[in-house]
């Protein structure tokens, strides 16, 4: 039997002193662009979702509706990157009303149906 504490993929990805540095540089960061980094992930993950095919809508209105809950909620204590996530916000909305209007195969005919997108579940 192979010892667990041995195998390659189980070692850590920090030692105590990155860490311990990981987290000063964290603490020492503007709350703010932290949390706009965050934003800029969740708009990127609601984008994977948007264009997959078929669109995961459902996937993506998770994500677009955590983005929402935290642009809209922070507000300008986002600093310099409330507007560009404000208007990213707006984008991943109108492209998700967009493609959930689109038809969509049935897959058991293969014939388009209308505003359905969402066939298969997240």
């Amino acid at each position: 039997m192979t010892n667990i504490e041995e195998t390659p993929q189980d070692e850590p990805f920090a030692d105590g002193d990155e860490v311990d540095a990981l987290r000063r540089e964290l603490a020492d960061a503007d709350p703010g662009v932290v949390i706009s980094n965050h934003c800029y992930g969740l708009f990127e993950l609601a984008a994977v979702y948007l264009s997959e095919m078929p669109p995961r809508l459902n996937a993506a209105q998770v994500a677009i509706d955590a983005l929402a809950a935290l642009v809209e909620t922070m507000g300008d204590r986002l600093g310099e990157a409330q507007v560009p996530l404000n208007e990213a916000l707006a984008q991943l909305r109108l492209a998700w009303v967009q493609l959930s209007a689109v038809p969509s195969p049935d897959p058991k005919s293969g014939a388009a149906t209308e505003g359905t997108s969402e066939v298969a579940p997240d």
